[in-house]
């Protein structure tokens, strides 16, 4: 059982950045990959960015080239740098972890870029 905590989410002008940050109660230096989704009001809950336990990471068209996505095996954390946030990045954002096949979440954290 991996349980995630998702903290850095709020209010932001369009253009400026945040960093959100996921800490998980377990190593994740063997999970099999760490991601991020978001969830926009109405809207499916969408993959933002995602890293493999290799090293790998794939990104969402929408958010090439302004998300980044890092992750701290000493601290049992990924981070998702967001930067020139744009109105359409405001979600719920979520941290996903994958091992074996099972997806764990964490609660939620707020982004909302306001125009």
């Amino acid at each position: 059982q991996v349980q995630l905590v998702e903290s850095g989410g709020g209010l932001v002008q369009a253009g400026e950045s945040l960093r959100l940050s996921c800490t998980a109660s377990t190593s994740i230096f063997n999970i099999d990959s760490m991601a991020w989704y978001r969830q926009a009001p109405g809207k499916q809950r969408e993959l933002v960015a995602r890293m493999t336990s290799g090293g790998t990471k794939n990104y969402a068209d929408s958010v090439k080239g302004r998300f980044a996505i890092s992750r701290d095996n000493a601290k049992n954390t990924v981070y998702l740098q967001m930067n020139s946030l744009k109105p359409e990045d405001t979600a719920v954002y979520y941290c996903n972890a994958r091992d074996w096949g099972i997806d764990y979440w964490g609660r939620g954290t707020l982004v909302t870029a306001s125009s």
